[in-house]
């Protein structure tokens, strides 16, 4: 069949430097945009069906526009038509489609392959009805795409992934505080100082649709009501010891001391102070190891593997219970920390990591063709 697209989305994966598990506790993190990127190629069907293709995945799918809900697609087609059903459902006319999805960004890694898809399909669709992609039309399908991720594939997460898609800016992290849904740009000059950000994927997948990631959010929000706050964004160290449960106590630790890192580094950075920065990086992962319980022995491996070759500090990214660590790495030391790490995980036995290095990136765009 002959596929003439009228507009084509693109939109990045993202790598978060520091603030993990608090975008949905109305908390602070501070994503970047990377160069990976999946991609939505659109043509509108007047017969309003759905025609679907990923170069991924050998399965098409094909439906009705009219009969989206919630549930009515799994896997790489339920990403999709999440997003179609949440711009439908924000109010806008999203009309019978043919679509053809790719993508460079590594399923399960940690570094947002599913908010990427979404928001190349949202801009796509945003180009096919000639919307303007500025920032208050961005922020709108920024929220559809959680919406679609949220309510329509079931998983339990933040908004951090989607809003760095949208909202990225080259040359630069984002800082998003999710208490009262702000945004600021924060340049990052590391380069000038000689050091790169390196991205290790361990290869052990993971998925924010399984029970791990869901049960740590209903903590954190047992814990805000044992503290008789709406988040934990409220709460403050000397809270802590009001709570009873060790288990609560220890997730609500993370997310304070989380948010206080977030605000470390964003300073540490205005000042240049990267070995700053690095031990930020450390007390993160330390943190999502001990009081979070989100790492596992690969991730545990690549951080004190990276650190003991020349990184000034590593930490999980992503979600965790796999995926991937970011390090800040001097670039002469660059290459021997990747080294170390493949021969680290030969060594364990594990299959050999990937690595890519970090150059901040845009946010999603949309081209007519």
């Amino acid at each position: 069949m002959n596929f003439h697209p009228e507009a084509v989305g693109r939109a990045p994966g993202r790598v978060n430097l520091i603030g993990e598990h608090t975008d949905y506790n109305a908390g602070l993190c501070l994503p970047l945009a990377l160069p990976l990127s999946a991609s939505a190629a659109v043509a509108s069907r007047p017969d309003g069906s759905l025609r679907m293709r990923s170069e991924s995945f050998r399965e098409p799918w094909e439906g009705t526009i009219d009969e989206l809900e919630p549930g009515a697609a799994a896997g790489w087609a339920g990403y999709v038509t999440g997003v179609l059903w949440a711009l439908r459902q924000g109010g806008l006319d999203v009309p019978g489609l043919d679509v053809r999805i790719d993508s460079d960004v590594p399923i399960g890694a940690g570094l947002s392959s599913s908010a990427a898809l979404e928001c190349a399909v949202a801009v796509a669709v945003a180009g096919l009805l000639d919307l303007p992609l500025d920032a208050r039309v961005r922020t709108r399908l920024a929220h559809a795409c959680v919406r679609a991720e949220t309510e329509y594939v079931g998983a339990p997460t933040g908004g951090m992934d989607q809003t760095v898609a949208m909202l990225a800016t080259a040359g630069s992290a984002l800082l998003i505080d999710f208490d009262d849904d702000t945004t600021r740009d924060v340049p990052l000059p590391y380069a000038e100082a000689g050091l790169a950000l390196v991205v290790t994927d361990t290869g052990v997948s993971h998925a924010h649709a399984t029970g791990e990631y869901a049960e740590r959010r209903d903590e954190c929000e047992a814990a805000a009501r044992a503290l008789g706050l709406d988040s934990l964004r409220q709460a403050t160290e000397s809270d802590l010891d009001r709570l009873a449960d060790e288990g609560l106590r220890r997730r609500a630790r993370h997310v304070v001391t989380e948010n206080a890192r977030v605000v470390d580094a964003v300073a540490a950075i205005g000042e240049r102070d990267w070995p700053a920065l690095g031990a930020l990086l450390d007390g993160s992962h330390h943190s999502l190891r001990d009081d979070f319980e989100v790492s596992c022995p690969e991730l545990d491996l690549a951080v004190m593997t990276a650190r003991e070759a020349g990184a000034l500090g590593a930490r999980l990214t992503g979600g965790g219970f796999g995926g991937s660590v970011v390090s800040l790495v001097p670039e002469e030391r660059a290459g021997a920390v990747t080294t170390a790490l493949d021969v680290a995980f030969a060594a364990a036995g594990l299959g050999a990591p990937t690595h890519l290095t970090a150059t901040p990136s845009a946010g999603a765009t949309v081209a007519g063709t």
